[in-house]
């Protein structure tokens, strides 16, 4: 058994959305300074045959997405860790299905950034060599499938997938409004009123026979992730020759331990992010500032390459 299962399988009784590691040190003894030399990553990039991409939050925010998260992150008087639960959706339904309508809004409005369009356009070009690209992320938004990445684990869920309470079936769901009753509904205003819409008037599951409350198909916070998508990334983690790490903050299990376990196998770990994270250490690169500006030269053809 390789070290990425050994730790993941160990940690798979506690793999919960929002758990955050304490400290660098959950990640073991540092290694030296990393390096922020593109020739020398460019080098390491031509001879990888298996890359593993893994996004966060960071990778997104640059087409202008909300994040929710630290101060100002607010929907009207909440943040993401209060609406984004079984039990706030237990409790109130419409509350929890306006704040994801006007997320779905907001992101049929949004775009990929230069960051996803590399990402993506390194895979299709990658593919016609023999060589593979699988993007891992904790992103909800769907901008990488919008740009065109084909091999995608999306291990929170998507913002436009649902999932029946009653029946459980998933499927994808890019309605705007998702149900009549949310049109015009939503508005991240401190002042805006809830809607206070009847649970048979919000979306409903369109399964024959069935016409369960229907929710968003996310991962919320203390719920478990989908231990089928854990088991893809372990396999696609065990293979990869190369890793990135890209916008993401390396705090939030289970993603935060993702990378430092490539790198404990000594396979080279590109860190692209504004600012250093508790893993920074652990990689052999760093490069810091904006995704959609460090990245499109480290994906971009290399001279070695051959296309057919």
């Amino acid at each position: 058994m390789c070290l990425f299962q050994s730790a993941a399988r160990r940690l798979v009784p506690q793999v919960r959305c929002g758990l955050k590691a304490s400290s660098s040190k959950k990640f073991g003894l540092e290694m030296a300074r990393p390096s922020s030399n593109m020739a020398d990553f460019r080098e390491v990039f031509a001879k990888a045959k298996h890359i593993a991409i893994i996004t966060g939050a960071g990778v997104s925010a640059e087409s202008g997405v909300p994040t929710f998260r630290g101060a100002g992150g607010f929907w009207r008087k909440w943040q993401a860790q209060e609406l984004a639960t079984p039990g706030a959706f237990a409790r109130n339904p419409s509350r929890v299905w306006e704040f994801y309508h006007y997320r779905r809004e907001v992101m049929l409005s949004k775009h990929p950034n230069p960051a996803h369009i590399a990402i993506a356009e390194c895979e299709k070009r990658l593919s016609k060599q023999g060589r593979s690209v699988v993007v891992i992320t904790q992103n909800i938004d769907e901008l990488h499938r919008k740009a065109g990445t084909k091999q995608l684990l999306e291990i929170h869920g998507s913002l436009f997938k649902t999932r029946c309470t009653s029946c459980g079936n998933v499927a994808a769901n890019y309605k705007s409004p998702i149900c009549p009753a949310l049109a015009g509904k939503g508005a991240p205003d401190p002042d805006t009123e809830d809607a206070a819409i009847p649970v048979e008037d919000l979306p409903q599951c369109e399964e024959d026979g069935c016409n369960g409350l229907l929710r968003p198909h996310v991962v919320w916070f203390g719920e478990a992730l989908d231990p089928g998508v854990l088991t893809e990334v372990e396999k696609e983690l065990d293979i990869c020759d190369l890793c990135l790490v890209v916008g993401t903050s390396s705090v939030v299990y289970p993603a935060a331990m993702f990378a430092p376990q490539v790198s404990a196998r000594g396979v080279p770990v590109a860190e692209f992010n504004t600012e250093p994270t508790p893993a920074t250490n652990r990689f052999r690169f760093h490069f810091p500032g904006p995704c959609g500006t460090t990245l499109p030269p480290a994906l971009a053809r290399h001279e070695t390459e051959i296309i057919s």
